[in-house]
């Protein structure tokens, strides 16, 4: 599903999952649409889905067969990744064996004037890995931190003082929980498929939990301490925690139980995890909800600046996603507050005039500006300690700093330049009721989807 292209380009991931509808794969688009808009990143929304269970020994068949039929798309116009129920590897593999090359991204690399440049960069920064991570597993988590810290700063909370508990301990949690503690944020709590892991008193330690944590993000309960304490997974509401994280799957948060929540601050790390009734509710009772879209956009961001040019390292990605998204959360709480709108719609509206500037600057449909025609703002961005590309990948580390607040540039305009300033109250939020999308939620079936 292509819900817009922006200098003839769209950007979403394509994931598999029993049960996924044409309706979801739409939602998850227009997400991506904002998420690019929001950014700066002159590329429109897409999204894939395969209702099929990624679990299944066909799977990977499926898949191929999937990418076979849409290849017309993928030759030139949408630039896919992974996404729940496929790994990265997997798809380039299926992109390779159907002849598209050896990444998702392929799309937008034969556009670039050189393709082997552009394929070893990438190549390079998917390979190193930061604190023990690679750039797809650690960016978008660290993005997720960055908001909240910025959010809690915005709100008058220190991070050293601040309690946050986080759902699902995958890439997303995961890495949210590591930055955050970094941060100096106490942990009291993270979840995975078996439940609540919390500590109150000293706080859970994310490093020790990310070594043991399987593929599936699940943790190894026997390395827990002698004061960690399991409790029932749907307990993370509830915790006393000045952030949220719901970091899992969508629609955690609904009308039914978002009156458990006891935070200020929901900061989104799944794709669309509040309902839209349960997010007016929390606005009703003074519950900030940083929404997706905002707060998870760093794996996407990360992965455009790489295949751009703009940074060449996991370093360098996160200190340029921390100067852009620091003072994004700001200004959009701010904007909130004046208007008394959301946040969400905020964003909504800065993300929808970014996207008409950029495509009136380069195309939308028709690209009428070169996608690879801009400066490398590595040195920008990373400053004097960014790490240096290395030839020798497997062998790379780097360390990713949790970032002081800055106030660089978005995209060379500061937020305040790019279409804030609106007469009269915010309202539009670009959603629809989670009822719209009965199989992407713990509700009712979708009858159209042929699942329960």
């Amino acid at each position: 599903m292509i819900d817009q292209l922006v200098t003839g380009i769209a950007t979403g991931g394509l994931r598999m999952r029993t049960g996924c509808t044409l309706d979801e794969v739409a939602e998850l688009a227009r997400e991506m649409t904002l998420k690019m808009g929001a950014f700066g990143i002159p590329v429109g929304g897409a999204k894939g889905g395969i209702d099929f269970d990624p679990a299944d020994p066909r799977a990977e068949e499926v898949r191929k067969r999937f990418l076979q039929g849409v290849r017309p798309l993928l030759e030139r116009f949408w630039v896919t990744a992974g996404d729940l129920g496929t790994q990265q590897d997997q798809l380039d593999q299926a992109f390779a064996q159907i002849g598209l090359g050896d990444t998702s991204f392929h799309a937008a690399v034969v556009r670039a004037p050189d393709e082997a440049e552009v394929r070893a960069r990438i190549q390079r920064a998917f390979a190193t890995r930061t604190d023990g991570l690679k750039l797809s597993e650690l960016v978008g988590g660290f993005g997720v931190a960055e908001a909240a810290l910025a959010a809690l700063d915005h709100r008058g909370i220190p991070a050293a003082s601040a309690r946050a508990v986080v759902q699902g301990f995958g890439t997303m949690g995961g890495a949210t929980a590591l930055y955050l503690a970094r941060a100096g944020v106490k942990i009291v709590g993270v979840t995975d498929a078996h439940g609540l892991v919390r500590n109150t008193s000293r706080g859970i330690d994310p490093e020790d939990l990310l070594l043991a944590r399987s593929t599936t993000g699940v943790i190894d309960r026997s390395v827990l301490r002698d004061d960690d304490e399991e409790r029932p997974g749907d307990e993370w509401l509830e915790q006393d925690a000045d952030v949220l994280v719901p970091a899992a799957v969508s629609y955690a948060i609904t009308d039914a139980n978002c009156a458990r929540i006891r935070g200020k601050l929901v900061v989104e790390a799944a794709n669309v995890p509040t309902t839209p009734e349960a997010e007016q509710l929390l606005r009703d009772r003074g519950v900030t909800v940083v929404p997706d879209f905002i707060a998870n956009t760093g794996a996407a961001a990360g992965a455009w600046w790489v295949i751009l040019g703009d940074v060449v390292s996991p370093t360098g990605a996160c200190r340029r996603l921390a100067s852009q998204i620091r003072p994004l959360v700001r200004e959009l709480m701010s904007r909130a507050d004046e208007t008394g709108a959301s946040m969400r719609a905020a964003g909504v509206q800065l993300a929808k005039e970014n996207s008409q500037r950029m495509i009136d600057e380069c195309g939308g449909a028709v690209a009428f500006r070169d996608l690879f025609g801009r400066t490398s703002q590595e040195t920008l961005d990373a400053g004097p300690d960014a790490a240096s590309p290395t030839t020798d990948s497997a062998s790379s580390t780097e360390t990713a700093v949790v970032a002081d607040a800055v106030t660089a540039p978005m995209n060379g305009a500061a937020p305040t330049q790019l279409g804030l300033e609106v007469e009269g109250t915010l309202t539009d939020t670009g959603r629809q009721p989670a009822a719209a999308f009965s199989a992407y939620w713990p509700g009712a079936t979708d009858q159209s989807s042929g699942h329960s």
